[in-house]
């Protein structure tokens, strides 16, 4: 069909490439109030992927980085409007935590999100995790993908 309704981009499209704009142009100090402003939006789940699309982006360049906790600290706040969001930076802290083998707890990562999950069973090079996932991954393809990468 054609016609001016249908050639228009929906409203929360057009705020949702405005958003992802608009972070990456945001210095480094703006971006918390950026997603203050950003979570308030009227269409949540437009708001959340818009948040969603900058922290994936963010922590996997900081994962291994010394600078990762701090940047964490400083986006506590204002993601903690979103509970998506939130339990997103939760994740990506545990990640981190699995990459860098510091100190994680097998009972968070088998309660984690599938996305969170899977991206640790393709990734982790810890053995303890990759067993943890092989036996008791949320899906068989989180199970699947950490059987494949134990060691033989």
């Amino acid at each position: 069909m054609t016609g001016e309704y249908w050639d228009r981009e929906p409203d929360e499209h057009i705020r949702w490439a405005r958003y992802l704009a608009e972070f990456a142009e945001a210095s480094p100090q703006d971006v918390a109030a950026l997603i203050a402003r950003v979570l308030t939006d009227p269409d949540t789940a437009m708001a959340n992927s818009a948040v969603r699309e900058y922290l994936d982006g963010r922590a996997a360049a900081l994962l291994t980085d010394p600078g990762y906790p701090a940047w964490r600290d400083e986006m506590t706040g204002p993601v903690a409007a979103g509970e998506f969001v939130s339990r997103r930076l939760r994740e990506w802290t545990l990640l981190r935590a699995v990459t860098l083998d510091e100190p994680w707890d097998a009972e968070e990562l088998l309660a984690a999100s599938n996305w969170c999950q899977l991206h640790a069973a393709q990734t982790a090079t810890v053995g303890t995790v990759v067993a943890a996932l092989a036996e008791g991954g949320r899906t068989r393809r989180i199970r699947n993908a950490a059987k494949l990468r134990l060691p033989r």
